[in-house]
């Protein structure tokens, strides 16, 4: 039983006297001046080690470091690169030896660190990066330098993998980052921050918790979580569960209090479960979204795929075109990260009544490459936008009282008029995208479309309408477009070509206005600089070609017209008519030519069974403006149009003056003209006559002067 007792108790008093001699013998302070002369020689950096360095023996053997600084190098704000209040670290000795090593709980207490970037572009980093380059130089071994012994010894050595590593915890408080880069301008903060992680092992589920607060400029944020990991043997492999995070963002125009992130599991090269929720206010719009989806990362850690990901949001606010709005969205995605590539699948994605689908694809760089193809079934922007109802409120509400609506009128009067100002265009710059998109049904201004397809790119400050075509009003129409964005103003182009489009229905879904009907065909190729709205009207150029088949020209009723007037030049009584204020033609085509403000035309032509008209004149959109002249000439019989005959007029063309504003027109016959080619008329049916009487006499040069001159002095 002695022999029992002496052979515990030696090796304990062994230990003990070992322990108080470390403790008379060796101060561990008077390692502090190697501590910071290898410091300095290592980083160039100046250690200050306020505090005594302390041993700790229970519950097992380690130290502990009070308050020490490292000192930036000059130039820089702030004094010091990094600072912490306490350090403590426990090591158990005794299971070293069996290539175990058991860590207590390692803690770090009111930890600072400083990172900050000058004007000229040098980090106060730059130190520690230098001396790490400079060991890993100093290090290099080469072939002869190392002997035969040393290769045999470290041949034999274990790797590092049959190393057991337990660690009872580590505990970090009160620290905190700032970050200052005078070259971009921006200042990022994180305070309060805070890592507690349970005791590890290998093998083992380990648990770890953290918090932060920070702020970036005007920017504050926060964040906490939680997750628990595993690590294999040899740390070739690692596996996360239960992963929690919950963050806020705020800025004077966002508030999110709550982004939720979570994961159940999460294991490489497999599929892992992942759901969001995000609620709060950005620009003025209450947000609440959530969604999930099925995370996957390769081991290499070089695709990102997310299956299913869905998306069930609500939006609120006077902002949008509706509210609220109802946003849901199914997709799959993926990204490479060795070529910065992602590919994007839209199965379905629905706000209110719209809804798409299609697929895209993203390379990132300087300038990020888009590609894109999407498809609508209907799209009804009218609805969408709230139109249809504005219409209708205004109809119900417009003018509710005089006085009210005098007293707007002043208001709006005597408003400063607004500077208009060319918009900016400056982030087409920064794009090279470009993609096509496809509508079944497309309605917007009232016009209603089928059969969309439209094909567009934008690169670098150039954006172009590649191609559009759709149906139209059992028609067809096929535009083109560049918009030159690289200079300001821009500049552009537009080519159009409308064929077989029925008039009368598009003008009444579009200007509420049925003025004219048939068949239209229309050609427009114009150009012009500068996008506000006076600009693109002072600028203006190029043509349109108007060719309209089978049609009328409602609120006129050239015959009636005729016929009234020429009653009352004649004196006769005009009788009151029914007749229908309208003027049919077969075909009718122009030649209309833009030029800064004025559209102007010499070829108007229309041809129906009773007239032939001609016209020519300009008008000015500016002023809005008209003044032109059209040419009718009579060729059929006028009872044709509902009326009495007047054969007289047959052949006789008749000028008709269109002047005034473009809400109300002034039409005005130019009879006298009329009078003198009816009485030219007349004139060569008499000489006729009178040739065949007197032969040729009548025909003689002093005799054809006389009539000239009877005439001149009759209508001059």
């Amino acid at each position: 039983m002695k022999k029992l007792f002496l052979f515990i108790a030696i090796p304990i008093l062994v230990l003990l006297g070992a322990i108080v001699a470390l403790v008379l013998f060796v101060n561990p302070n008077q390692f502090k001046p190697l501590i910071v002369e290898q410091t300095q020689k290592q980083t160039g950096l100046e250690l200050v080690i306020e505090g005594d360095i302390s041993w700790k023996f229970f519950p097992s053997l380690g130290f502990e470091l009070g308050k020490t600084e490292l000192r930036n190098p000059q130039g820089f704000s702030q004094p010091n690169l990094f600072k912490v209040d306490t350090v403590g670290i426990d090591v158990s000795v005794s299971p070293l030896f069996n290539q175990q090593l058991e860590i207590g709980n390692i803690t770090l207490d009111g930890a600072e660190f400083y990172l900050e970037t000058l004007k000229d572009g040098r980090k106060n980093i730059d130190a520690l990066n230098k001396a790490q380059a400079g060991q890993v130089e100093d290090q290099a071994p080469t072939v002869n330098d190392a002997p035969a012994e040393s290769l045999s010894t470290e041949a034999t050595e274990k790797p590092a993998s049959d190393w057991s590593i337990n660690l009872a915890g580590v505990t970090v408080s009160n620290a905190a980052i700032e970050i200052q880069d005078k070259q971009s301008g921006t200042y990022t903060k994180l305070y309060d921050v805070s890592l507690t992680l349970s005791e590890f092992a290998i093998d083992t589920w380990t648990r770890a918790e953290f918090a932060v607060k920070g702020e970036n400029n005007q920017q504050q944020f926060s964040a906490k979580g939680s997750a628990e990991f595993k690590l294999a043997k040899g740390f070739s492999e690692y596996s996360l569960r239960e992963i929690e995070l919950n963050a806020g963002f705020s800025d004077p125009s966002n508030q999110f209090d709550s982004i939720q992130l979570a994961l159940d599991t999460f294991d490489f090269d497999k599929s892992n479960a992942l759901t969001y929720d995000l609620a709060g206010n950005a620009a003025g719009l209450d947000i609440n979204m959530k969604g999930s989806g099925s995370l996957t990362i390769d081991k290499a850690i070089s695709k990102v795929t997310m299956d299913k990901l869905t998306l069930d949001a609500t939006f609120k606010g006077d902002a949008l075109p509706q509210s609220p709005m109802k946003v849901d969205m199914v997709s799959d995605l993926s990204f490479d990260l060795t070529k910065s590539h992602l590919n994007f699948v839209l199965e379905t994605l629905t706000a209110n009544a719209l809804a798409f689908d299609g697929k895209a694809n993203v390379t990132l760089g300087d300038i990020p490459k888009v590609r894109f193809s999407l498809h609508s079934p209907n799209i009804d922007l009218d609805e969408f936008l709230g139109l249809n109802l504005a219409s209708s409120n205004e109809s119900t509400t417009a003018n509710p009282n005089t006085s009210d609506s005098t007293q707007s009128q002043a208001s709006t009067d005597n408003a400063a008029p607004q500077a208009e100002v060319e918009p900016d265009l400056s982030a087409l710059k920064t794009m090279d995208i470009k993609g096509d998109i496809t509508i079944d049904k497309f309605k917007a201004s009232n016009a209603r479309m089928e059969k969309v397809k439209t094909s567009f790119y934008v690169n670098r400050g150039v954006a172009e309408l590649t191609s559009f075509s759709s149906s139209l009003y059992q028609g067809s129409i096929n535009a083109s477009a560049k918009l030159d964005a690289r200079k300001s103003p821009a500049s552009y182009t537009v080519k159009q070509r409308i064929q077989g489009v029925k008039v009368q229905p598009l003008l009444s879904d579009v200007a509420n206005n049925d003025k004219l009907e048939g068949t239209g065909n229309i050609d427009v190729d114009v150009k012009g600089q500068s996008l506000t709205p006076t600009g693109i009207q002072k600028n203006l150029v190029g043509t349109v070609g108007i060719n309209f088949t089978d049609g009328a020209v409602n609120g006129i009723n050239v015959a009636q017209l005729i016929r009234e007037n020429y009653a009352k030049f004649k004196g006769q009584k005009v009788e009151s008519s029914n007749e229908a204020q309208k003027t049919d033609f077969s075909a009718m085509k122009a030649t209309l030519k833009l030029n800064k403000g004025v559209v102007s035309t010499d070829d108007l032509s229309m041809q129906s069974p009773l007239l032939r008209i001609r016209g020519n004149g300009s008008a000015n959109y500016i002023d809005q403006t008209v003044n032109f002249t059209v040419s009718t000439s009579i060729v059929g019989s006028l009872e044709g149009q509902g009326g009495k005959n007047i054969d007289e007029l047959k052949d006789v063309t008749i000028p008709i003056n269109i002047s005034g504003t473009w809400d109300k027109p002034k039409f005005k016959l130019v009879f006298d003209d009329v009078l003198k080619q009816k009485v030219e008329k007349e004139v060569d049916r008499g000489l006729k006559k009178l040739d065949e009487k007197l032969g040729d006499k009548i025909k003689d040069q002093k005799t054809k002067d006389a009539v000239n001159s009877l005439i001149k002095g009759l209508f001059n």
